[in-house]
C-alpha cells in the first residue's frame, strides 16, 4: 500500500521549485550565489547547484555574501579536494562562514595531519564494529520505546518526537552525560552550527556564551573521569588518551562541538528526510514494503537523497589547477556535497530517492579521505534499526504538509515536520 500523499507532494516540485528553476538557467553564472542561506530553507537551491555542476563545476563566486570563495559542486572535483589534503588545508575552520576568530574553537577535523588523525584515533575507539554490535540492543529498545509513545492518527512533529529525541539519547549515552540534561546537547549543537541564524541566541558574543558553559559543565565531567581506566565513553577517552589529555580548553571545547555535532545533524535530519522522501516517492515504499532486506541500502539512498550537512571547505596552501581553473593560495574552497549527491554524471535520475540504488553508497554526505565522518556507521546503524521497528509497527508515516527548514547553508535539514502515523 503505497503512502497517502498530500496534494502539495502531487508533482514533487512547488510553484516557488519552478520558478527558482527558470532563475537559475536565465541569469549569470555572476548573479548566482548559493552561499544564501535562504535557498536552502524554501528548498530552491537544487536549479542553482544543478547550472553551476553543468557550467561551471568549479567556479569563483567573486561578491557572495560570505566573501570570496570557490565552489565546488561536481561530484569528481570534490572527492579529488577532499583527498587532496596536502595541498588543501582544513585548519581552523571547515564552514563556509567566516566566525569572529575569538569564537574559533580547534577540533580534530579543522586540524591538518599529523594532529588530526592522532586526535581522531583518540575517540575513534566509541565507534569500533565491537562497540557497536554491543549497543544495537540498547539503540533497538531505545527506538522501540520511542515509536511505542507516538500517537497513532493524530498529528504531531516528527522532527522533534523522533528524529530529535533518538539523536540526543545517543548523545548521551556516547557522551555519559546526565540523561535528564540530554536537551542541553541538541541546543548546544544548534548554536554551534548556526549561531544567531539558529534562532536560539540573538549574537556570536550570546553563542560564545552558552558554549562557554558547555565547557564549564564537561570540563567538571573530564575532573571526574581523570585516570579512569575503564570507561569507554567520549569524555572518558579525551581526558585519559595520551593526545588528547593536556588539550586547552579551547580545543577540548572544539572536539566536544565537533562531536556533539557529528553525532546529532547526520542521523536527526537523515531521520526526518527519510520519511520526507518516502512520501515524495510513495513507488520506492511499495518497494520497501514488499523487500524490507533493501532497508541497508535504503538508509545509504536516504543519507545521499538527503545530504545532512550541505558543504565542508579548505583553504588551498598552494596554487591548484583543478578542471582548467586556478585556484590560488589562500583561496577558500567549499565541496558542495548536497551538489555531489545529485550529479547526473555520477546517479542517475538523482532527484529521485530509489531504495534499491545500486551505488548509493558511492555518495560523498561522509566526506572523502582522511576527514571521512568517524560516526558514519553509527548514524547507518540507527537508521536501519529505526526503518525496522517503524516496518513492525506502522503501515505508514504520512507527511501531512510542507516540512520547516532550518535557516542554514550547512546544516541540511528540518524544524519541523507535520506526519500521521497509520497503524499496521
Amino acid at each position: 500500500m503505497a503512502i497517502s500523499t498530500a496534494p502539495a507532494f502531487a508533482a514533487n516540485q512547488t510553484v516557488e521549485q519552478l520558478a527558482a528553476r527558470e532563475h537559475a538557467f536565465s541569469i549569470e553564472l555572476s548573479e548566482i550565489d548559493v552561499s544564501n542561506w535562504h535557498l536552502f530553507r524554501s528548498d530552491t537551491h537544487w536549479p542553482y547547484f544543478e547550472r553551476l555542476r553543468r557550467d561551471a563545476p568549479v567556479y569563483f563566486h567573486e561578491n557572495s555574501r560570505v566573501g570570496p570563495y570557490w565552489s565546488i559542486t561536481g561530484f569528481a572535483e570534490m572527492k579529488q579536494i577532499d583527498a587532496d589534503n596536502a595541498r588543501f588545508s582544513s585548519l581552523d575552520n571547515i564552514s563556509i562562514i567566516d566566525v569572529p576568530p575569538e569564537l574559533v574553537n580547534p577540533s580534530f577535523i579543522a586540524m591538518d595531519e599529523p594532529i588530526h588523525s592522532k586526535q581522531r584515533k583518540s575517540v575513534s575507539g566509541v565507534v569500533a564494529p565491537r562497540n557497536l554490535a554491543a549497543m544495537e540492543d540498547l539503540i533497538r529498545g531505545r527506538i522501540a520505546t520511542v515509536l511505542d509513545e507516538l500517537p497513532v492518527g493524530e498529528e504531531f512533529n516528527w522532527v522533534e518526537r523522533v528524529s530529535i529525541e533518538l539523536t540526543t539519547q545517543m548523545l548521551a549515552t556516547l557522551f555519559d552525560f546526565p540523561f535528564e540534561e540530554r536537551s542541553k546537547l541538541t541546543r548546544w549543537s544548534d548554536i554551534a552550527t548556526g549561531g544567531p541564524q539558529s534562532g536560539l541566541v540573538s549574537s556570536w558574543k550570546e553563542a560564545g556564551e552558552e558554549l562557554q558553559e558547555c565547557l564549564a559543565q564537561f570540563t567538571e565531567l573530564r575532573r571526574e573521569r581523570e585516570g579512569n581506566t575503564e570507561g569507554f565513553d567520549l569524555v572518558t577517552m579525551l581526558a585519559n588518551h595520551a593526545d588528547t589529555r593536556n588539550m586547552s580548553p579551547s580545543t577540548y571545547l572544539g572536539n566536544l562541538l565537533l562531536l556533539i555535532v557529528g553525532g546529532n545533524d547526520t542521523t536527526r535530519n537523515s531521520m526526518s528526510g527519510g520519511v520526507l522522501a518516502l512520501n515524495r516517492f510513495p513507488e520506492q515504499y511499495d518497494k520497501l514494503r514488499a523487500a524490507p532486506e533493501l532497508i541497508p541500502n535504503m538508509v545509504a539512498e536516504i543519507i545521499r537523497w538527503q545530504t545532512p550537512l550541505a558543504h565542508m571547505r579548505r583553504t588551498a596552501l598552494e596554487d591548484v589547477d583543478i578542471n582548467g581553473q586556478t585556484i590560488k593560495k589562500g583561496d577558500k574552497v567549499v565541496m558542495w556535497y548536497i551538489s555531489g549527491n545529485r550529479d547526473e554524471t555520477v546517479f542517475s535520475n538523482p532527484d529521485v530517492m530509489q531504495v534499491d540504488r545500486p551505488n548509493a553508497r558511492q555518495h560523498v554526505a561522509f566526506g572523502y579521505g582522511v576527514h571521512r565522518c568517524m560516526g558514519n556507521r553509527l548514524a547507518e546503524m540507527q537508521l536501519r534499526l529505526l526503518w525496522e521497528e517503524i516496518q513492525q509497527r506502522f503501515e505508514c508515516v504520512e507527511v501531512l504538509q510542507e516540512p520547516t527548514r532550518v535557516t542554514s547553508n550547512f546544516v541540511h535539514g528540518y524544524s519541523h515536520l507535520p506526519v500521521k502515523l497509520h497503524a499496521l
